[in-house]
């Protein structure tokens, strides 16, 4: 069974976190809302973006509510804007 999740951060996001991705531990199911919580905490800097960040969860985009399971690849990033 697994316990951790890969988390992907781009652009800015991964400017502020240092790192392009990590793995996290995670034992059981988790709100992409609630999660988004511990990232802040790891990431304090990060709270700035917080609402308006895009997630995907195993490159499918979700909104805030949906879960992350364990085993799930996370990306984070700021919305995408084109001219």
């Amino acid at each position: 069974m697994q316990t951790h999740i890969k988390v992907l951060y781009f652009a800015q996001v991964a400017e502020i976190a240092g790192t392009r991705s990590e793995l996290w531990q995670l034992s059981q199911p988790v709100r992409v809302s609630d999660w988004l919580t511990t990232v802040v905490d790891k990431h304090p800097a990060i709270e700035p973006l917080r609402k308006r960040l895009k997630v995907a969860i195993n490159q499918y985009y979700v909104n805030h509510s949906a879960t992350i399971n364990p085993g799930d690849e996370v990306a984070l990033f700021e919305p995408v804007t084109g001219g």
